[in-house]
């Protein structure tokens, strides 16, 4: 598969070591809100699994959330059993994940991280992560994602 981002190589190459296929699509345009992927690819924006990066008491760790839902951080971080959740930077996520902001694949990071996974998620047959770049995706199966990433389904839904 030649003319590929490296990350997204990095993310087939990841995906592959776990059993995972990545078939990555790529939008020139770019798809920098759920919104944005869920209309470029013609899904439900709930199908948008927005990776973010958070800091719970200094630890830095990631929920995957429904493009449809907003994050109640308090419950990330009690789901962390922390008592403080913050955003954390560019450089942050990049340097934890290996990845850019909005280009967070659900596997393959640089370093370990918890991963918490929103359970609106798991309504879907298909739910479409980012591929390494924010122009890039891919469809996964939400109990594959669970599965692979490590995650720990959890109510993180701002009401």
């Amino acid at each position: 598969m030649s003319g590929v981002h490296r990350n997204v190589q990095r993310v087939i190459d990841a995906g592959r070591l776990i059993g995972v296929t990545v078939t990555p699509v790529h939008f020139p345009e770019g798809a920098k809100t759920a919104a944005d992927a869920a209309a470029a690819i013609g899904v439900q924006v709930g199908q948008i699994v927005k990776s973010l990066i958070f800091g719970v008491d200094g630890e830095l760790v990631v929920a995957y959330v429904s493009g449809a839902n907003q994050l109640d951080e308090q419950k990330l971080a009690a789901a962390a059993a922390g008592t403080r959740c913050a955003r954390v930077d560019a450089d942050a996520v990049r340097s934890a994940t290996g990845y850019p902001i909005g280009g967070v694949p659900p596997f393959g990071h640089a370093t370990p991280l918890r991963v918490f996974v929103d359970p609106d998620l798991l309504q879907y047959d298909e739910v479409w992560a980012a591929a390494g770049t924010w122009h890039d995706v891919f469809a996964i199966e939400p109990q594959t994602l669970v599965s692979v990433s490590g995650g720990r389904v959890i109510d993180l839904r701002r009401s």
